[in-house]
Parts: structure tokens; sequence; C-alpha cells
């Protein structure tokens, strides 16, 4: 009798999930239906990274399938039969609101762990400008962007960090293995030690006499790491270190203002409003000083002040930024300004990044060849040492 309940709940859910019969249902009953439905995933279950990272396909299926004049219900299933299924099961319940009347962007706000404000906030100024397909698309080539962007940085960032673990594996194995030997047989022949000999000696016992406290040390370091990564005051520590530091600071700014710049010329360029816009851009703003500071500008604008003059009076988006907003508001293209800025401060962090980059990378290659050299050093004037002094 269960399995034959099963298998009726599926049947009937297929039929109202494919044929539009939404509507003879209630919202609890078509989610206990989604749910044993065979190939369905709950679309409240938070969904993988392999789905996050999909959002710019469906954003470009659904652009390509809305102008070539395909209507948004039979569009959204396309796009969910295509997609992977932690993807297309959240994009089959969007579906199925839309086609009981729900607005899309309300049925896409539903599920906040997968489409962001800003998504949302783009497909509503797209349903009110009637314009979904161009919506859409502007956010295929934004998400594509930021996704480029990302995975620069990370190819950037792979070969020092590479470097970084061997130079560290390589000193640990001369100060854990290498040096222990070396002590045991230089104390054998009774000669005396040169002082960078003993001073190296002694860092390596030390280190190893002290081992627990090391590891101790590793694991303070690494809850503290994951307190601040993980509660809002420590990123808001976080957020104020890097702001405070001297070189990262200014590259933090660039790259805060950056985004501030794309996704509110994206939002307006699509219809919102500069105030509805700021609002969806607060709320993707992850940085809690930049979350603060779109929240302020919101203000300003909502008391009458004009953008430029709110970008003015805050202090953590470079001047820059507001010099080019107040020459879009003069010339009444706001949304295209505030791109143009986007794309000149992303060029900048960008090859800031790469000087970084290029500059770190030989000087760990120094650092760490230098305490191998300064080890081997060590090493070889004890040798000569215990051989100069050695009579047959």
């Amino acid at each position: 009798m269960v399995a034959l309940s099963v298998d009726t709940d599926a049947a009937v859910a297929s039929m109202a999930l494919q044929l539009d019969f939404s509507t003879l249902f209630s919202e609890q009953s078509l989610d206990r239906l989604r749910r044993v439905l065979p190939g369905r995933s709950d679309a409240r279950r938070p969904p993988s990274r392999v789905a996050i990272r999909r959002l710019p396909d469906f954003a470009r299926s659904m652009g390509a399938l809305l102008s070539a004049g395909m209507p948004l219900v039979p569009a959204l299933d396309a796009s969910a039969r295509a997609l992977p299924e932690s993807l297309g099961g959240v994009v089959g319940s969007v579906r199925v609101d839309v086609a009981r009347g729900r607005p899309l962007a309300e049925a896409l706000g539903r599920h906040p762990n997968v489409f962001p404000p800003v998504f949302v906030g783009t497909v509503h100024a797209g349903e009110r400008a009637g314009s979904l397909s161009a919506a859409f698309s502007r956010l295929a080539s934004h998400l594509e962007a930021e996704r480029q962007l990302a995975s620069k940085l990370v190819s950037m960032s792979i070969y020092p960090a590479l470097l970084a673990l061997v130079g560290m594996m390589a000193v640990g194995m001369l100060a854990f293995f290498v040096l222990p030997r070396f002590a045991d047989l230089l104390e054998g022949s009774g000669a005396p030690l040169p002082p960078l000999t003993a001073a190296v000696l002694g860092t390596g016992t030390a280190l190893r006499s002290h081992s627990l406290v090391l590891l101790v040390g590793i694991a303070g370091l690494a809850g503290l790491a994951a307190w601040l990564g993980t509660t809002s005051e420590g990123r808001l520590h976080v957020a104020r270190l890097a702001i405070a530091t001297p070189v990262v600071g200014n590259w933090r700014r660039q790259v805060l203002a950056a985004r501030f710049a794309r996704l509110l010329g994206m939002l307006t360029a699509g219809g919102s409003t500069v105030y509805s816009g700021l609002g969806d851009v607060q709320a993707s703003m992850a940085d809690p000083l930049a979350w603060t500071t779109v929240g302020q500008i919101r203000t300003r604008v909502r008391e009458g002040g004009s953008l430029s003059e709110a970008l003015r009076e805050q202090q953590l988006f470079p001047p820059f930024l507001a010099q080019l907003v107040a020459v879009g508001e003069q010339s009444g293209r706001v949304s295209e300004f505030l791109v143009n800025a986007a794309e000149i401060l992303e060029r900048n962090t960008q090859r800031a990044l790469e000087r970084l980059v290029a500059v770190s990378e030989p000087a760990m290659i120094v650092a760490f060849g230098g305490m191998v050299a300064l080890i081997a050093l060590a090493l070889l004037q004890a040798i000569y040492g215990v051989n100069a002094g050695y009579v047959p």
C-alpha cells in the first residue's frame, strides 16, 4: 500500500508539473509531491557549489529562450531540465510558483541561498520594464565576469601558495630530521662548534622540544581564523584590519568600489531606481564595512541627496568613483558611467594583484632559499672544523 501511494503521488506530481495543473493543489501538497517525485530534489535543500557556479548558465539560457519568443513557464522548464539536479530542482520549484501566478522575482526571492539579492533585483526591474530577456542577458554577463575574475585570482595565487608550502616543508624537514643527526655526530666529535652552527642547532633543539606548544599555537590560530570567518564580529575585525593595512587597504577599497559600481550600474541599466538598487547592492555586500557604507549612501539618497553627493561624504570608496558618478548625473547616463568606473577599478585591482604576485614570488624564493642556505652553511662550517681538527 505504501509503495502504491508513493507511485500515485509521483504520477500526480509529474502531471501537475508538466501540464501546468499546479493551481489545483495547495502549496503544501505540491511540496510533498515534489519530494516523492523521482528525479526531483527538495528545493529548500541548500544547493551545492556546483549549483551556484551554474547560475550564469541559467541566466544565459533564460535570456536566449525569452529573446527567441518562448513563454516564461516553458523557458523555466527547459532551463531546469538542462541544469544539474541541485539547481534544476530549485528552478523547477520557481517554475511551479510562476505557473500558479506568482511573479518571477518573488518566486526567485523565495530561494535566497541560491539567488542573490542582485539577481532578484535585476529580474524584478526587468519585469517592471518588460525586458526580462535583457535582464537575464545582463545577469549572465555579470556573473560570468565575476566567475572569470575569481578564477583568475585563484590561478594567480596557486604558485605563490605552493612555493610557500614547499619552502616551509623543506625548512621543517631540515629542522626536525636533518639537524638532529648532525647534532649527534658533532657532539660525539668533541670539537667546539662555530657560533653559527651552535645557534642553528640550538634553534632546532628548541623547536623539537616545544613541538607540543607549536601544535597548540597552530590549533589556536586555526580556531581564531574560524572565529574571524564565521562570526559578524570577526568579519568586522578582518575588514577593518584589511582597510587599515597600507598596501592591502587601497587594493581592498578599489575591489569594493568596483563591485558596488558594477552591481548598481547593472541594476539601474535594467530599470531600477537608484534608491531601490542601493537596497539590493547593500544586501549583496559581504564585507561589513561596505554593507554599512552602502546603507549610509542609501539613507542619504532617501533624504534627497544625489548619489555623487552621498559618495563624496563616505570614506570607504575612492573619490574617483564620486567624480565619475557626478559626470554621469550631469549627462543623464549614471548607469553607463557606473559600469565604466567598475571596469577601470577592476583593471586597476587586477594590475595591482599581478604586481603583488610578481613581487611575492622572488621574495619567497629568496627568503626560503636564504634559510636553507643558512642551515647548510652552518653545517658545512661545523664539518670543516671537525675535519680540520682531526688527527689520525
